[in-house]
């Protein structure tokens, strides 16, 4: 294995999980990420909830399940190793009919199916006993879900990888990689290259991942459209009106989660998010367009495939993206006594959705192999929860060392 030349391109909690994991198991590896920001984890590893899933709703067998659930493992045993707040405050699913406590009963099927360890179904007046201040009819506990800080974590692997001999290449945008003769080049933008060859590349570039695949010679679906999630921090007078997390039944109709109420790691109380196409991929202060970015999904037929389906959850959507009252409502109908809350924006999120041309949304992780190059496509959520076990699964499943 001595001498093998390895390339990450991106520095967030994907890219740098597969860095770490190639350098425990090929202590001996020469080992680059590149990274465009000047830091890391400046992008979605940074922007989003901090929850450690359980694997409640995944589809059992699938990537997501496996991941998932091996990666809530791995994050708890890292943070609990290097000393890294961890909160196992515990989430509870809370339906508000008989319809939804239908979904609920399958997803307590597929939880129990993935393994997810001391789930139990609550009754109505039993919901109190976990969150005093929550309405239900019935609801799916998981007193194992978890929050942190990725952006944190991600922090401490970068200093890990320099610690084991990585390198890290901060402040390059790379834009394609050619591969021939199973040596590949590094193409940075303003045409110039890294000056050597690398024998293995994966690439995690999150809300770019499509086209970089697609400029380094995969195909070109699925393609990614942001959508971008508001998070809302609550008044701190009533933050203890919730313990830990309390979400939704997810409704078949509707693309996306909901409203729900998420503790922050800081001991914070979060509502959000919501979910609305996002005028440029990495629009974090929402108040810039980035007109390649408007093109590409406007010009992309999936995503017109995917709005005329959806009509109904963006009409849903908007209301709470156009007013903070609409956002505190939804939240409301499990938690009363916060009705008239006041709230201020905190972190806005931006989703790397990855959709086919038929409009359908990509639901699974895709992690597709090209020659020595292994892109990771999509890795949506759970991808930060999984990012340890992706990594595992990238080193030692997907590539070939040889």
């Amino acid at each position: 294995m001595t001498n093998k030349h390895y390339a990450i391109i991106g520095g967030g909690i994907n890219g740098l999980a597969v860095a770490r994991q190639l350098l425990l198991d090929f202590p001996d590896a020469n080992v680059t990420v590149f990274e465009k920001e000047t830091e890391v984890a400046m992008h979605q590893s940074s922007h989003n909830s901090g929850v450690v899933h359980a694997g409640l709703y995944y589809e059992p067998g699938g990537l997501k399940a496996r991941l998932c659930r091996r990666g809530a493992e791995l994050v708890k045993q890292y943070c609990t190793e290097n000393n890294i707040p961890y909160d196992e405050c515990g989430k509870v699913v809370v339906a508000l009919s008989k319809e939804e406590e239908g979904r609920l009963d399958a997803i307590y099927q597929k939880s129990i199916a993935n393994k997810v360890p001391d789930v139990s179904i609550l009754t109505g007046s039993e919901i109190q006993e976990v969150e005093p201040n929550c309405i239900g009819t019935k609801a799916l506990y998981s007193p194992r879900t978890a929050i942190v800080s990725y952006g944190e974590i991600a922090r401490h692997i970068a200093q890990e990888i320099k610690q084991k001999n990585g390198t890290l290449v901060l402040g390059r945008k790379v834009v394609n990689l050619t591969e021939q003769y199973n040596k590949i080049t590094v193409h940075f933008e303003g045409g110039d290259h890294y000056s050597q060859t690398f024998n293995y590349v994966v690439t995690c570039a999150g809300l770019q991942s499509d086209r970089l695949a697609a400029n380094s010679g995969d195909i070109e679906t699925p393609k990614i459209v942001p959508f971008f999630g508001q998070y809302y921090v609550i008044d701190e007078q009533f933050k203890s009106h919730v313990k830990g997390l309390i979400y939704p039944v997810p409704d078949p109709k509707y693309p996306f989660l909901g409203v729900h109420f998420t503790k922050r790691i800081d001991g914070q109380m979060t509502i959000g998010p919501n979910a609305f196409i996002s005028f440029g991929r990495e629009n974090y202060e929402g108040n810039k367009f980035n007109i390649s970015d408007i093109y590409d999904f406007l010009t992309y037929k999936g995503f017109w495939k995917f709005s005329s389906k959806n009509m109904s959850a963006a009409i849903r959507e908007l209301r709470t993206v156009l007013s903070q009252t609409n956002f505190v409502s939804e939240a409301a109908k499990y938690v009363p006594s916060l009705a008239d809350v006041s709230v201020e924006p905190a972190t806005r999120g931006i989703r790397a959705q990855a959709m086919e041309s038929d409009g359908s949304l990509v639901d699974d992780f895709v992690i597709r192999k090209q020659g020595n190059i292994t892109h990771i496509r999509n890795a949506p959520s759970p991808g930060a929860t999984s990012s340890l076990a992706i990594a595992e699964y990238i080193v030692r499943e997907i590539m070939t060392h040889h």
